[in-house]
């Protein structure tokens, strides 16, 4: 079959990074370098730094402005690096995305301001006005079941006029409207929901922001690999293969928590300590991420 290769700004294969802390809950920067790395040796070519997995509702400003140039540092010449830049308060978010280009990082990610639910009137004008703050491409992330408010079609058609928004972030499990909005803009459409990352992939996404790819990102990186050369049946067998994965990272409990539980088993941090609301993993559930770990083969 003909390989078909879409415009990928940020890479295909990208991780939503967890921030590596000390016992004590300090943020363990030299921990960051050293995931960082593995990551970009497995797979990736892309990282999301100050994410949601990234623990971004709790970590400062100077804290993330620290993560990534440490990521910079470690990996820029290797990978995308992307940087969490949303928060609820657009004058916050420009802010934030002006000091985090500043450090390095080649692109944003612009969550949907949480919480204050606004008019999409007010989703748009948010992220134009951090898009037109800085210099880099942004992708526009759009997860309501986190945030209270989706991105409505009529929206993502006005942001894909933006010359610097180019790019979508879906959580929202509306595979009928992405691919609806993909029919009629150039936006490059990446899976934020790894339970649907082939199905996105299948139906043009050109790549995936992943929680699950801290730990299977050389099979993210083949199945995105497969879809583009028409190789649907290596793509399910790969899908099939990390569902125990994908069950153990994202449902016995928050993702976060897991992928860190994750990258501590795995010997790739030192610490799964988490910041409060979040508790770390129960014996009870590293136990049974093991099992789902193993069961898909990566352990």
């Amino acid at each position: 079959m003909t390989s078909t290769t879409p415009t990928a700004t940020f890479g295909r294969v990208l991780t939503a990074m967890v921030t590596p802390m000390h016992a004590d809950g300090s943020v363990d920067l030299d921990g960051c370098q050293r995931l960082a790395t593995h990551l970009a040796d497995h797979g990736h070519d892309g990282l999301v730094v100050n994410g949601t997995t990234g623990e971004s509702a709790t970590t400062t400003d100077e804290e993330n402005v620290d993560l990534v140039r440490a990521v910079v540092e470690a990996v820029g010449d290797r990978v995308t690096v992307v940087a969490g830049v949303g928060t609820n308060d657009t004058a916050h978010s420009v802010a934030a995305a002006q000091a985090l280009v500043k450090a390095g990082a080649q692109g944003a990610l612009v969550v949907t301001p949480y919480y204050n639910k606004p008019p999409q009137a007010g989703v748009l004008a948010h992220m134009t006005t951090v898009a037109d703050a800085i210099d880099v491409p942004v992708m526009v992330y759009d997860i309501p079941g986190r945030t209270g408010t989706a991105i409505e079609s009529d929206t993502l058609l006005r942001l894909a006029e933006h010359e610097r928004i180019v790019a979508v972030k879906d959580a929202k499990g509306d595979l009928f409207g992405a691919s609806r909005i993909m029919a009629q803009t150039d936006l490059q459409w990446y899976s934020g929901d790894d339970p649907l990352n082939l199905a996105h992939l299948a139906q043009g996404a050109v790549g995936v922001v992943s929680v699950v790819g801290h730990v299977a990102g050389p099979q993210y990186a083949e199945m995105v690999t497969a879809v583009a050369e028409g190789n649907l049946d290596r793509a399910r067998e790969i899908h099939r293969q990390l569902i125990p994965a994908v069950d153990a990272l994202m449902h016995i409990t928050q993702g976060a928590i897991m992928a860190k539980a994750a990258m501590r088993e795995l010997g790739i941090i030192e610490s799964a300590f988490i910041r409060l609301p979040l508790l770390e993993a129960t014996t009870e559930q590293v136990e049974r991420l093991r099992a789902g770990l193993r069961q898909s083969g990566l352990m």
